[in-house]
């Protein structure tokens, strides 16, 4: 979604403009971010996540793999420095908690599914998760297994926490069903769709913060201070960066690693934005949400005896 030769960003239903709302509409809800890797959920939604908990939510991070692939020296320091990264990434945002199922990086497909989604069935309950954030799972170019692995995992455990017959036991030993009521979508390839566009203006420095906090990896991290360095060794810099490491890497991000939001954010009248595909309660078939309009009907309908 860079380049002028990709294909448009396309939707399903109209755009809604997400606004940040001080009311905190939220309150008391518990959000489920599910990412595959340290860098997804900051690149994609470390603006609406920052919303999203000053609205009242409470937010746990699920990271599914471990890592290994990305970031310096050998696989055990990548996973060590990875998983340091996230913890940072967790405070940046005020996420409550992390919870890492330590899958190998890029063979998803190794592992047994039955198994990673007890996991997240397990998880959805034990925190009484209300709304869940990760990727599409049906979404158009993804390369990446673990991505759409893990989103169709998500998909699946998001309905069947609700049913007390899948994974008896564990409503035997104490916890309640608990079936997903929304969730958000990363739009993270080309013509991946959207029909919800946030304003992230107001949590821009998290934004940039979260974003910071991946130095292992990613298009972001420690790459200003890598650019300071370099400037320095040919006696030159840019006074943007400031005069020490982490001022250089923010505002690096500020500089460099934004064009992406700026891009999404014009066409609205915004000037930073994030795109998501937001399912509503009721979700894929909300007709058979029928509840609200048997209620409905009976009040308008039912006589006395």
């Amino acid at each position: 979604m860079h380049d002028g030769w990709y294909a448009e960003d396309t939707t399903h239903g109209p755009v809604r403009i997400d606004t940040f709302d001080e009311s905190r509409p939220h309150e008391g809800k518990v959000l489920g971010i599910v990412q595959a890797h340290a860098d997804d959920m900051p690149l994609y939604s470390g603006g609406l996540v920052a919303k999203l908990i000053a609205e009242g939510y409470k937010a746990f991070l699920i990271q599914t793999t471990n890592d290994e692939k990305c970031g310096p020296g050998t696989i055990a320091d990548a996973i060590k420095s990875n998983e340091v990264d996230v913890g940072v990434l967790a405070d940046s945002l005020g996420i409550e908690d992390v919870y890492n199922l330590g899958y190998r990086n890029h063979r998803q497909e190794e592992n047994s599914m039955l198994e990673q989604r007890c996991r997240l069935i397990f998880l959805f309950r034990h925190l009484q998760v209300d709304t869940v954030m990760s990727f599409h799972p049906w979404a158009r170019w993804e390369e990446n297994p673990d991505h759409y692995i893990t989103g169709q995992l998500v998909e699946s455990a998001c309905w069947m926490a609700a049913s007390a017959k899948d994974y008896p036991e564990q409503v035997q030993a104490g916890m309640k069903p608990r079936g997903v009521r929304d969730k958000y979508y990363w739009a993270m390839r080309p013509g991946s769709p959207y029909n919800l566009v946030t304003d992230i203006g107001p949590f821009l420095e998290q934004k940039i913060e979260s974003m910071a906090a991946n130095k292992s990896q990613g298009p972001a991290g420690s790459h200003g201070r890598r650019l300071k360095a370099r400037l320095e060794a040919e006696g030159r810099k840019l006074p943007e960066l400031g005069d020490d490491d982490e001022t250089a890497d923010r505002e690096y991000i500020r500089l460099f690693g934004l064009e992406e939001c700026r891009r999404m954010a014009e066409p609205y009248g915004l000037e930073h934005a994030e795109y998501h595909y937001y399912f509503p309660p009721g979700g894929t078939f909300p007709w058979l949400d029928t509840q609200g309009r048997v209620e409905s009907y009976v009040q308008e309908n039912a006589v006395r005896l």
